[in-house]
């Protein structure tokens, strides 16, 4: 099961009404891992953290070492789902580490934008989901927005890090950096601000001067960020260490570009009891969310043991790392005074009040929780992918997980939970008020042989209903780091069955028949096989856009566009797959007949019914031109199918190739019911067209450069690449080509 594309279990019915009578989170929001440099995000569901990492840094570290951004969210404030680490800078192509990050959503794309080297440029990257998976957000051909292989420049900045990014209310953005201090840019003018174009892909102008008015004697040094609070701007930073503690301060403007006036200090230097519990500098994140408004910051809690917390080895695995370079990441409730100043945040054990009640009839990353003890976690981080995280109990001590303010209802009735178990006797115990309370079930994990192989395990719970106030999940095992746990959620007495897929239309395809690959089944709701009928690497559960689906079944995410004859799907990639209902008359012999087309010459895939193979990897010839579509091939195959109502999965096996239909007639090697039309082979065979169709060439920063006319898009590419159509002469690097009848677009590379 792929818990990072499930949707969750239905709520059971007649939830109790209420807020429970929560106790208060535990500062930080992870004590297994050492975390910096956060920033913060709200959409209406969802508070967002995003954080970077000293776990890499040597116990007796003497700098930073970091190199990856984790990611958080949470509906109440108190329970947080870690998604590990999303973008990685050892596993980037030109990137080297990545420090203090901004991050912003707007309409469903999160934005984050990031120092590349500690000071060698901003880098810019967005996403349709907060785990995933992040692509280079910059237009003009480029990697970075400011500084090195940037459109623009630091402007003179000493420090061109620190970035952080904010969209206003019209869907403006804006991004700022800046930090240190140099002979033309002094403590007191070291930020820039400089706004986005429409595409939010590159600059508009250069980077200006971010002025703050009536600065104290402590200057600025670092941590740029911006936010809104009911109508007014709010540009707020770090100051130095060389005046004393940094603190937060912040002025205030009725213009985002500013300039700004200081009004005072947000956050202190982290401290309880007279005891300072952070460091040498200071970090912070704001947003607002359900009528609260949040301050995410670092300090050294778990570095420090304070409050008895554990202080957890390095990566080295040697305790009681040094503090200066081993941080944590909090968060508190910031407040207002009636006229918009700030008052400075209290610094809490507890950290914010929980505002709504856990939903346990959803499907979880383990890594749900309010606190944790003896745990650790591992990240798969894979380029193009959603990110993976696992959680690691050491199950031979005091192991477990805390849930709080979990509202059961009329009461669960069982729980389940997605588990690797290299050992025997490793389970979960399912205990309520703390990791000794009572018993309400317990899950035996089956050994499933190998850590990286995983199986749903599921037990019987009884006692949990109504608000449960803390809920544990404790790890019992005779040996540490032998299990993994992927994901887990409970079912109740009133919880609604999973719905499973069904065919689209109604009605199952028939065979002997034609198939339409963009008419595959529609998704079923809930948890479990038989419940997801595709697998786009671009959807997020069943409700991204597809790439030019004309508004045919665009909720899906699956990537479809309109030709000629019809609907195709396209850009289908390694791994993807789509399942049909099909309904086979007789038992037997069939041949199977693909209408293809690829750039590719390793695109290919295969077929299965009910999870059995019935072919080997088909493979998809390439066709002449750059990523040209236009063309169909004919593949065939021999198969044996079973009688009666099977699914039949299509997996795309090899990248880059356009699926228009599949046609089963009776028969080894039957002749095709229905071939391409004008086409008298089988294979390898293309469809010859002598009408003529528009093109439009842009180039990458979506400007019409050219238009023409062309029989097809291997003619039309072919065109534009050996100088034949006015201003190809002037084109350099890749444009992209458009078909204008039917919405293909092929991507052109020129030189000079």
């Amino acid at each position: 099961m792929d818990v990072w594309n499930v949707k969750g279990l239905k709520k059971a019915a007649c939830l109790v009404m209420g807020l429970a009578a929560f106790g208060l989170a535990d500062n930080p929001i992870s004590t297994y891992h050492y975390l910096a440099d956060p920033g913060a995000a709200a959409d209406d569901e969802y508070f967002y953290i995003i954080t970077d990492s000293d776990d890499p840094a040597p116990y007796n570290s003497n700098g930073y070492k970091i190199y990856a951004l984790y990611a958080f969210r949470s509906k109440d404030m108190q329970n947080w789902t870690d998604y590990g680490i999303i973008y990685d800078a050892r596993k980037v192509n030109g990137i080297n580490d990545i420090w203090a990050s901004g991050i912003a959503v707007h309409n469903g794309t999160f934005y984050i934008v990031f120092p590349d080297g500690g000071g060698g440029g901003i880098g810019y990257i967005k996403a349709p989901a907060i785990d995933g998976p992040w692509t280079n957000a910059v237009g003009n051909g480029k990697d970075k927005l400011v500084g090195g292989r940037g459109i623009i420049g630091c402007d003179g900045v000493s420090w061109c890090f620190d970035p952080g990014i904010f969209i206003d209310d019209d869907g403006t953005t804006y991004v700022t950096w800046g930090g240190g201090e140099s002979n033309s840019r002094p403590n007191t003018d070291n930020f820039d601000i400089v706004k986005l174009n429409d595409a939010k892909n590159a600059p508009v102008g250069n980077g200006s001067h971010v002025k703050v008015n009536n600065l104290p004697t402590r200057k600025m040094l670092e941590a740029s960020y911006i936010h809104k609070h009911k109508g007014t701007y709010y540009f707020s930073y770090s100051t130095g260490w060389q005046q004393g503690a940094p603190t937060i301060d912040y002025g205030m403007s009725n213009n985002v570009m500013g300039p700004y006036t200081w009004k005072g200090t947000i956050l202190g230097d982290p401290s309880m009891n007279g005891r300072s519990i952070n460091g040498n500098n200071n970090h912070h994140g704001i947003a607002e969310f359900k009528g609260h408004s949040y301050v995410v910051y670092h300090d050294r809690r778990i570095a420090k043991g304070h409050n008895g917390l554990e202080i957890i080895p390095a990566d080295d695995g040697k305790p009681k790392p040094n503090e200066g370079y081993h941080r944590s990441v909090s968060v508190d409730e910031m407040f207002y005074n009636a006229d918009g100043t700030i008052q400075t945040v209290k610094v809490t054990d507890e950290g914010p009040k929980q505002i709504e009640n856990f939903d346990p009839y959803d499907w979880y990353p383990a890594l749900t929780s309010s606190k944790q003890k003896g745990i650790r976690s591992r990240s798969n981080f894979v380029v193009g992918k959603r990110a993976e995280h696992v959680l690691i109990p050491l199950s031979s001590k005091e192991s477990w997980i805390r849930v709080s303010g979990v509202d059961f209802g009329t009461a669960a009735t069982g729980f389940t939970v997605e588990a690797s178990s290299a050992a025997d006797g490793n389970k979960i115990e399912i205990r309520t008020g703390s990791a000794s309370g009572t018993l309400a079930g317990t899950c035996s994990l089956k050994n499933t042989g190998s850590k990286n192989t995983y199986a749903e395990n599921k037990c019987e719970v009884s006692g949990l209903k109504g608000i449960v106030n803390q809920l544990f999940l404790v790890f019992k095992g005779n040996q540490d780091s032998t299990m993994y746990v992927k994901a887990w959620g409970f079912e109740g007495s009133g919880t609604t069955p999973p719905e499973p897929q069904k065919p689209f239309g109604g009605k199952a395809w028939e065979i002997p028949g034609k198939i339409e690959m963009e008419n595959f089944d529609e998704p079923g709701t809930g948890r479990g096989a038989g419940v997801d009928s595709y697998s786009d690497n671009d959807s997020d559960d069943h409700g991204a856009e597809s790439n030019g689906g004309k508004s045919y079944r665009e909720g899906t995410g699956v990537d479809i566009y309109k030709k000629a004859t019809g609907y195709v799907v396209g850009y289908n990639q390694a791994g993807e797959w789509l399942e049909y209902t099909v309904n086979v008359k007789e038992a037997g012999d069939y041949t199977m007949f693909a209408a293809v087309a690829s750039a590719n010459a390793t695109s290919g895939f295969q077929l299965s019914i009910d999870d059995k193979k019935i072919t080997e990897e088909i493979a998809v010839p390439k066709n002449d031109g750059e990523e040209n579509f236009d063309d169909y091939n004919k593949v065939k195959a021999n198969v044996t199918l079973p009688a009666g109502e099977h699914i039949l999965r299509f997996t795309v096996t090899g990248d880059w190739m356009d699926i228009d239909y599949i046609n089963f007639v009776a028969g080894k090697d039957a002749a095709d019911s229905d071939p391409l039309e004008g086409m008298t082979a089988i294979k390898g065979v293309k469809l010859a067209s002598a009408s003529t169709a528009s093109f439009d060439v842009f180039d990458l920063t979506g400007k019409k450069v050219a238009s023409f006319t062309a029989r097809n898009m291997t003619e039309a590419s072919k065109m534009w690449q050996n100088g034949s159509i006015k201003g190809s002469e002037k084109a350099q690097g890749i444009c992209l080509i458009r078909n204008r009848a039917n919405g293909m677009i092929a991507k052109v590379r020129t030189t000079k």
